[in-house]
Order: C-alpha cells, then sequence, then structure tokens
C-alpha cells in the first residue's frame, strides 16, 4: 500500500523560517551586551531602575542602526535615527492618556515615517525610531517632566555611538581603503572562478563590493572641499577595478572555450588588495604574468598592469581622476530632491497612507477595547510594515512566528528570574542574541528583540509573567491588521507585476549593446558608467524577484518562473563587455547590421514584457558571423528569448 504523500508547508511560506549562512559579528556582540546591560546596572545602583531602563530602550535603538562598516558612516547611521526617535518619543509622551488625540497624532506620525522611509537606508531607520518611539511614549508611562524620556532615551543611542568609536584609533587602514581593497579581493575570486559555473555567484558578490565601496568613497568626498590626497588616491585606486572587472567578462569566455587561467592573475590581483589596503607605494611587482596572445588574454593583461600602475602610484594627479562613475551632487541638491521625491512620489505617499491607514486601525481599536499596555498591537505593526524587510506577508508570517519563539523565551526569565540586580547578567546574554540573531534572518532577529523589550518594559510596568500572554495577542492582532490593511486592500501588493523593472533593464541593455558598438567607437567614458548603472539596477531588480518569490500566488509563482531571464539578462551584459573588450585587444569589429540586430531583438523582449504579463517563447534567429566577436551574445539572447513562463493570471 502506497504511502499518503507528506504534506508540507509551501516553500514560500518557510524560506524566511531557515537560518542564513551568515557568520556572527562579536563585536557587535559584545557592543549589545555592554550597551543594553549596563545602563540597567548603573539605574539600579542609582536607585532609578525605570531610568536605566529607558537608556536600555534607547540603545536598542541604537543597536538596531549600527549597521555600517565605516566609523564616519557609523557616526550618521546611529546620530540621526536618535534625533528622530528623539523627537517620536516625544510626540508620543505628549499625547499619552489623550485617547483620540493619541490615534490622530500616531496616524500622523505613521505617514510622515512611511513617506520619509522611502529616501534611502538611513531615512528607513530614521522612519522606524520616529514611529517606535511615539507609540513607546503613547502607550507606556513615561517620567516627568516630558523632556526626560527623550533625554534618557538618547543618552543609550550615544552610549552605542561612543562604544562603536572606542575601535577607531586602532584600525589598520581608513574604512575607504579597506572597503577597495575587499573590491580586489573579490574581483581576484572572480577570475579564479572564470570559466565555471561559479562565475556568476562571483560577479554579483563584485557588483555588491563594488557598489559598498563606491557609495563609501563618494559620500566621503561629498563632505569634503577640494580634492584631498588620500581620497583622490583611494577613488583611482577604485576607478581602475572597473577594466579589471570588464575584462574578466572575456577572460570567463576565453576559460570556456581554451581552459583555466594561470593562477598568477588572482594572485596578482591579490597583491594589489594587500598594497591598497597597506597604502604601499613604489615600483609594482608583476613577475610571473603568463605572456598574452588571445585578445581576452591581452585584456586581462593591459588591466592589470594598468591597474598595478595607479595602485602604487604615490600622488595621482588631482584633476585626472574621474569621479564620474558616481560622483554624488552638493548636499543642498540632494536634499532638494530627496524632498521632491518624498512629496511628488506615487511610492512615497502609497507606502506612507499604507502605514497610517495600520497604525490608524492598530490605535483605534485599542483605544475602544481596554488592552493593558496595548502599545504593542502598534508596535507590531510598526516592526511588520517597515520597507526593507521584504514582503509584507512574508514579514507578519515570520514576525508571529519570532514573536511566539520569544515569547517562549520571557516566559521562562520573566516566571524564573527575580527582578533587580538579576536582571543585569540576564540583558547580558538577551542583548548578545540580537546582533547574533539579527544576521540569520528576520524571525530570528524578532525573536531575539522580543524578549529585551518585554524586560525592559517589566522594569518599567512591573506587570511579571501577567505581560507575556497579552503580548502575544497583540502580535497577532498587530499581524492580522497589517494582512488586511496593508496587504490584502493594496491590489499591488498582492499582483505585483514583476516585470516592469525587469523590463527596463533590459531596454537599458539594449542600450548599452547600441553604445559599446556605436559606429564612431566605443564612448570609452560612458560605456564603464552605462555599465556600473546597469550592473546596479540589475541587483536591485534581482533583490526585488527574491523579495517576490516570498509572495503567495500568483507573484511568487511568477517570479519563480521569470528568474531565469534575470540571470540571462545579467550575462547577457557581461557578454556585451567581453565582445567590446575582445575588439579593444584586437578581434575583428562585427558588422552593424548584426549589432542592430542584436538591439532590437532585446527592445522587442523589453516590450514584451511590459504587454504582458505570461513569458512568451519566442525563437530568434539572428544573423551573424558564427566565429565572430558576437556569437556568445547571439547566443545569450537567443536563449533569453526562449525563456517562456507559465500563464498565472
Amino acid at each position: 500500500m502506497a504511502r499518503p504523500p507528506r504534506i508540507t508547508p509551501p516553500t514560500w511560506l518557510t524560506a524566511g523560517l531557515k537560518p542564513a549562512p551568515a557568520p556572527i559579528p562579536w563585536a557587535a556582540v559584545g557592543r549589545a551586551s555592554v550597551a543594553l546591560s549596563a545602563p540597567l546596572a548603573v539605574g539600579l545602583a542609582a536607585g532609578q531602575p525605570a531610568y536605566g531602563a529607558l537608556v536600555s530602550m534607547g540603545a536598542l535603538s541604537g543597536v538596531i542602526g549600527d549597521t555600517a562598516d565605516a566609523y564616519r558612516m557609523r557616526v550618521f547611521n546611529i546620530a540621526v535615527p536618535q534625533a528622530f526617535g528623539a523627537l517620536g518619543v516625544t510626540l508620543g509622551t505628549l499625547v499619552f492618556g489623550h485617547g483620540w488625540a493619541a490615534v490622530a497624532t500616531l496616524t500622523l506620525v505613521a505617514l510622515v515615517s512611511g513617506m520619509i522611509s522611502s529616501i534611502g537606508a538611513v531615512a528607513s531607520v530614521s522612519g522606524l525610531l520616529l514611529l517606535l518611539n511615539a507609540v513607546v511614549g503613547a502607550g507606556l508611562p513615561m517620567p516627568d517632566p516630558w523632556w526626560k524620556a527623550p533625554v534618557l532615551l538618547g543618552l543609550g543611542g550615544l552610549f552605542v555611538l561612543a562604544l562603536s568609536l572606542l575601535g577607531w584609533p586602532m584600525r589598520r587602514a581608513a574604512p575607504e581603503r579597506e572597503a577597495v581593497a575587499a573590491t580586489y579581493r573579490t574581483v581576484a575570486e572572480l577570475y579564479e572562478a572564470t570559466g565555471t559555473a561559479a562565475y556568476d555567484e562571483k560577479r554579483q558578490a563584485v557588483t555588491a563590493s563594488l557598489n559598498q565601496s563606491y557609495d563609501l568613497v563618494l559620500a566621503r568626498r561629498a563632505r569634503q572641499h577640494g580634492r584631498a590626497a588620500p581620497l583622490v588616491r583611494v577613488l583611482a585606486q577604485l576607478n581602475v577595478v572597473i577594466p579589471l572587472v570588464e575584462a574578466a567578462a572575456a577572460a570567463h569566455l576565453r576559460a570556456r572555450l581554451v581552459g583555466p587561467l594561470s593562477p598568477a592573475i588572482p594572485a596578482a590581483v591579490r597583491g594589489l588588495a594587500d598594497a591598497v589596503e597597506e597604502g604601499r607605494t613604489g615600483a609594482p611587482a608583476l613577475d610571473g604574468l603568463p605572456t598574452p596572445e588571445l585578445p581576452a588574454e591581452r585584456a586581462v593583461d593591459h588591466a592589470l598592469r594598468h591597474a598595478a600602475a595607479v595602485v602604487h602610484e604615490a600622488d595621482p594627479d588631482p584633476y585626472d581622476v574621474d569621479d564620474r562613475l558616481g560622483r554624488p551632487a552638493a548636499l543642498r541638491v540632494r536634499a532638494r530632491r530627496a524632498a521632491r521625491a518624498v512629496l511628488l512620489s506615487e511610492t512615497s505617499w502609497r507606502y506612507g497612507l499604507r502605514l497610517a491607514l495600520c497604525i490608524g486601525l492598530a490605535q483605534a481599536l485599542v483605544s475602544l477595547i481596554p488592552v493593558p499596555r496595548s502599545y504593542w498591537v502598534a508596535l507590531t505593526v510598526t516592526f511588520v510594515m517597515k520597507p526593507d524587510f521584504g514582503s509584507v506577508f512574508s514579514r507578519a508570517v515570520l514576525r508571529a512566528a519570532g514573536t511566539a519563539a520569544g515569547l517562549v523565551l520571557a516566559a521562562l526569565v520573566l516566571s524564573e528570574v527575580p527582578r533587580g540586580w538579576w536582571d543585569v547578567p540576564v540583558m547580558v546574554v538577551l542583548a548578545a542574541l540580537i546582533p547574533a540573531f539579527s544576521a540569520k534572518g528576520y524571525a530570528f532577529q524578532t525573536a531575539a528583540i522580543t524578549p529585551v523589550i518585554l524586560l525592559l518594559s517589566d522594569t518599567l510596568n512591573h506587570q511579571g509573567f501577567g505581560l507575556v500572554l497579552p503580548r502575544l495577542y497583540d502580535s497577532l492582532i498587530g499581524c492580522g491588521i497589517t494582512l488586511v490593511a496593508g496587504y490584502l486592500l493594496w491590489p499591488e501588493s498582492w499582483h505585483v507585476r514583476v516585470a516592469d523593472r525587469l523590463a527596463d533593464a533590459v531596454a537599458d541593455t539594449a542600450a548599452y549593446v547600441g553604445r559599446a558598438f556605436a559606429a564612431d567607437g566605443p564612448d570609452r567614458g560612458g560605456r564603464p558608467r552605462a555599465r556600473r548603472k546597469l550592473y546596479r539596477d540589475l541587483s536591485t531588480v534581482r533583490s526585488e524577484f527574491q523579495r517576490a518569490l516570498t509572495e503567495p500566488p500568483p507573484t511568487g509563482a511568477r517570479a519563480a518562473a521569470w528568474w531565469p531571464l534575470v540571470v540571462a539578462v545579467e550575462r547577457i551584459v557581461d557578454a556585451t563587455t567581453a565582445a567590446r573588450i575582445r575588439v579593444d585587444h584586437g578581434a575583428p569589429a562585427p558588422d552593424p547590421a548584426e549589432v542592430a540586430a542584436v538591439e532590437r531583438e532585446l527592445r522587442e523582449l523589453a516590450d514584451g514584457l511590459r504587454d504582458t504579463e505570461t513569458l512568451v517563447e519566442v525563437r530568434a534567429e539572428l544573423p551573424g558571423d558564427e566565429n565572430g566577436v558576437l556569437a556568445p551574445l547571439r547566443q545569450e539572447v537567443g536563449a533569453a528569448r526562449a525563456i517562456a513562463g507559465p500563464d498565472l493570471r
């Protein structure tokens, strides 16, 4: 007799419950333990445990926002959100116990919080803390006068910032140099992966590392007047990574046809990484490199020797360093653009209104139904609706699961550990779990944060074990409000056209093909910039598709069906770059008609993605020389056109 099939939950529902293979950030673990436990100890010693709990709450916000590697960025990432958090708790404290005035105030704060969250990562954390602290201030009694709570919370954030900056004097190198050196090392791994199935994954790592390095270097560049010599040198060293990455595309094709590259090439790139990190100058040592013969080999050799010359140059000409690959505009210009984006963007208003509706319903519900310490409902909505954690649906599910797990741990602590000095060693352990678990996924982060917030809340309201079950009910209510008012009522949430951004990327790829082989020669300044922008956009598309994979059908199923096309477009960009590099180093240029045919096929693919929700297979016959430089590109375009998805409407 055949066994009945096992009933297992769908992958899109359980994907977030698998821990991500991320290393434990031990330095952040140590900072979190000290930052959250020390204020409790000081408050107990001073006879003011509530004050210590508020400082620890501020430290918790700082721990959540302490995600940058560079110390200068840590100052920005922690200090700016803390200012918004102080404003939020002030507004919440002023409307505490005022019923519908609190509902109106928190709804308005939620609207502003949601709208500013669309600006960027720091603005997102700032919006989170603005709303989070407003909810806490409106739901928990704070010490009088009104200014004490924001001051105490701010002290907690400053304490985390001070702990973060302790290692600054002991750093071996400037953060910009370390980031650029790390980029060189990812390029070395890319060369090692040429000709293998791991190449695509390594190229994605290079794209992410380049994005991070440019963001860091150019953010510093925007804050400095003039051209400081150390920063000019780092920027020059980063710019010459681009030819190395472009040559890697040609080397990958060469390795597939001829065989693996010499190990001396990735070793030489790692030597450049060490030179960047240590700030070495002088004559570059590139002994042992093979003699180049094929165009791809000449491209790699030329890019490597050029990078070595720039890396070891002591004083590059500050006016000969191209920072057009991403130099940010002046601060006032960026502020004006951000304000315009917030006020005029449909996405910004839509997210702000969704968040305001959910918070308004949560606060109105607890105003009509007497729920003790009911701020947890709005708190749950705040965490679930945060925009950069992925799908609203999956966050609600993961929040419920994480809260349940966290409440089990909180129940053990609140029932077995006596209040008082025992809170300090318990907080040392619980606080350490936050950065350790946050790296594993949202559900794990929620499970770690929940007992910490409950322990600090109990210090303020002395409710003990009675907090546990009400918090579970409140979390389920908050998740239910989010699923209905923040998900089901907004059709774009569950009928996302995942093809829109991909269609734009395909159209940009067509333009890139035309620019690379323009009749008047390649645009040597524009081509690298176009390629960098294209890969950055494709990285965003990849992230959006990965987010869509966690949505329930039909969105998740459609994203899974179209995922191969995302990979195919990335390979088309690589094949275009490889062909251009081969032409630059001696291969015959392609026929303009062949280029036009490839470009036309890509534009037709982009138009098709915009016109339909079902990916239609197209067998395209692209004319051209089977032995020419565009042969691999035509194969990749043909493979992309041949991808078909099921009708999921």
